[in-house]
């Protein structure tokens, strides 16, 4: 037997002795048929060892024993798989002569496969002993059979569970690169950025002519909407890691300002796009206003990339018994019914039209704000409007 065999044997010993009926069946076995020795073997091409015995009858073979496989009835089984019982040797036909009972002066004889849910084979589930017994009979055979089945369930459960854990321990692994690498990435990228922004802010503050002060103009729109995204992506991994959507309380704008504020970034990024707005409030929110802002920038953005060009984007805001409804909706094509219970996961954006290829973090960290402010983020789409409602508890 090669090294490796043998350590695939051992781990199938154990693997059996974790079965926590073994004993128990081991034992029924031999009560039912009367005979004095039961076990469960792993039969290969080239070996036959015991994983679990019953000794009543100082057979002297146990756990991790081994017979020349030539010299078992078990190697016949692994081709034919089928159940042998032989209730007295000396009067059976077939075995009367056959150099296994002969070899190990047994009498009676009942040996059953035990096959995975593959198809593989991986053994027997035998008893045997030096006296006859009544073995060969449906009430005997069935319950081995029953055993048999058993075993090799509660295998193929340990191969399932050891490989979900596997494929579990791998996903964690990637996950867990993947966001530290998009945190390392969002810092990274935040240091050049702001360079860029700074430098076309001076930019702006010169004498340029036309051209090249609309050039600048794309640049300062372009480095705001970059400075969204990488806050989406530290938000994403922060999340993810652990640390949850920060909130800060202390406001410096009003939420009505801080609304104005993201409608006019936004309309300056896209000049062709319409924005109304109308806000309802009879008494103010407790929130942080910055991140609503980033949150409304988020649906936003949504809009503007998915909803109908030349028709106006809504945003609205009102009271209700529950909070708080802020409501962004556009015109446009309905979301499709096998998106929606994606659409605010991380990475799962659907199909998209060329151009607007992204990470799909948006809809994703404008549900986690909305959860950090005790609210939640829903979307009703149908042929008239696409909305998306975030509602704010009072």
């Amino acid at each position: 037997m090669s090294k490796i065999e043998k350590l695939n044997i051992e781990l199938d010993i154990e693997r059996v002795s974790r079965i926590p009926s073994v004993a128990n069946i081991l034992e029924v076995a031999c009560e039912i048929t009367g005979m004095g020795f039961a076990a469960i073997a792993r039969v290969t091409e080239n070996s036959w060892v015991a994983c679990a015995t019953n000794d009543k009858i100082d057979f002297g073979l146990e756990v991790g024993g081994a017979l020349q496989l030539e010299t078992t009835i078990c190697n016949e089984i692994m081709y034919h798989h089928q159940v042998v019982a032989i209730d007295h040797v000396d009067e059976d036909p077939v075995y009367k002569d056959h150099h296994t009972p002969k070899l190990y002066g047994l009498q009676s004889y009942i040996s059953v496969p035990v096959i995975l849910r593959n198809g593989d084979f991986f053994g027997t589930l035998c008893a045997i002993d030096r006296v006859p017994n009544q073995v060969n009979n449906s009430k005997v055979i069935k319950t081995f059979t029953l055993f048999a089945e058993l075993i090799g369930f509660h295998l193929d459960s340990q191969d399932e569970l050891a490989e979900s854990k596997r494929v579990l321990k791998i996903e964690k692994r990637s996950a867990e690169t993947r966001e530290q690498f998009i945190a390392m990435l969002g810092h990274d990228l935040r240091n050049p950025v702001n360079a860029i922004s700074n430098a076309v802010q001076l930019q702006l503050r010169s004498d340029l002519d036309e051209r090249n002060k609309r050039l600048a103009v794309i640049i300062r729109d372009a480095t705001t909407r970059t400075k969204g995204l990488i806050d989406n992506i530290l938000d994403f991994a922060s999340g993810r890691l652990g640390g949850g959507i920060k909130l800060n309380y202390e406001n410096q704008l009003s939420l009505d300002e801080m609304i104005d504020q993201v409608i006019v970034e936004l309309r300056m990024a896209w000049p062709d796009i319409e924005i109304t707005k109308n806000i309802a409030l009879s008494s103010g929110l407790r929130a942080d206003y910055k991140r609503i802002a980033q949150l409304l920038s988020n649906v936003l953005g949504n809009a503007i990339t998915h909803g109908e060009k030349g028709k106006p984007i809504r945003v609205m805001m009102n009271e209700s018994a529950d909070g708080k409804k802020l409501i962004v909706s556009n015109s446009g094509i309905p979301i499709p019914t096998h998106i929606l219970p994606h659409l605010f996961k991380p990475f799962s954006r659907g199909k998209v039209k060329p151009g607007q290829e992204g990470l799909g973090l948006g809809l994703y960290i404008a549900k986690e704000i909305a959860l950090a402010h005790g609210g939640a983020i829903s979307v009703e789409s149908n042929v008239e409007a696409t909305s998306f409602i975030i509602l704010l508890p009072h």
